[in-house]
């Protein structure tokens, strides 16, 4: 079947509600058979997250908890873009920075997942820190988590036993980990990580 047999097609769309994160619309669109359907969007500028992984092999991950769903998270270091427009490579490092302290010398772009396409426009860009250097966090005022290092292989068995669920969290632990097992690996090879600190782990 050719994807134009699938598209929908925007036609309208109108305000629901406008946060300081997200905005929200009722959209209608144009369903393939000619129908209209109508569709409720979160619009959202967008994030950026980092997987960092100091000499050792150890990945430093972020404890909160989420209030939408209850629960006590283990992340990696992320947070939104302050504008639509905003560069989430200057946001990747802005964010590690507040959250734990660490500036890295090495960066390695992983990729950008959308991460609820169903009804939302979020898309978080991934990557991969190294040569990281120690200062002070300056978390936002309502802001409240505390961080931890572990082993890399440690946090990607949490992945796969279930403890660790957050989607951003276990895409950049699985990609990290697969870069830095598999040193021959296409991905490997393609990185801008210097030698020294690309290593098995």
């Amino acid at each position: 079947m050719d994807d134009k047999q699938l598209k929908e097609t925007f036609i309208s769309g109108e305000d629901i509600y406008k946060g300081a994160i997200m905005h929200v619309q009722k959209w209608q669109v144009k369903l393939p058979d000619g129908r209209t359907a109508a569709r409720e969007i979160v619009l959202h500028h967008g994030a950026a997250a980092i997987v960092p992984i100091d000499d050792k092999c150890n990945v430093t991950l972020v404890r909160q908890h989420r209030v939408a769903i209850d629960s006590f998270t283990w992340e990696i270091p992320a947070g939104k873009l302050d504008f639509a427009s905003e560069d989430p490579f200057e946001c990747a490092k802005r964010e590690l920075k507040e959250e734990t302290g660490f500036e890295a010398k090495h960066w390695k772009y992983l990729t950008r997942v959308v991460t609820t396409p169903g009804f939302c426009t979020e898309r978080i860009s991934l990557y991969l820190a190294m040569g990281l250097t120690k200062g002070e966090t300056k978390l936002d005022k309502d802001e409240f988590l505390f961080c931890k290092t572990i082993p890399l292989k440690a946090a990607v068995q949490k992945v796969l036993e279930g403890e660790i669920t957050d989607l951003k969290t276990c895409l950049g632990l699985l990609m990290a980990d697969r870069i830095l097992s598999d040193k021959a690996s296409p991905i490997a090879q393609s990185t801008a990580i210097k030698d020294d600190f690309l290593y098995r782990c």
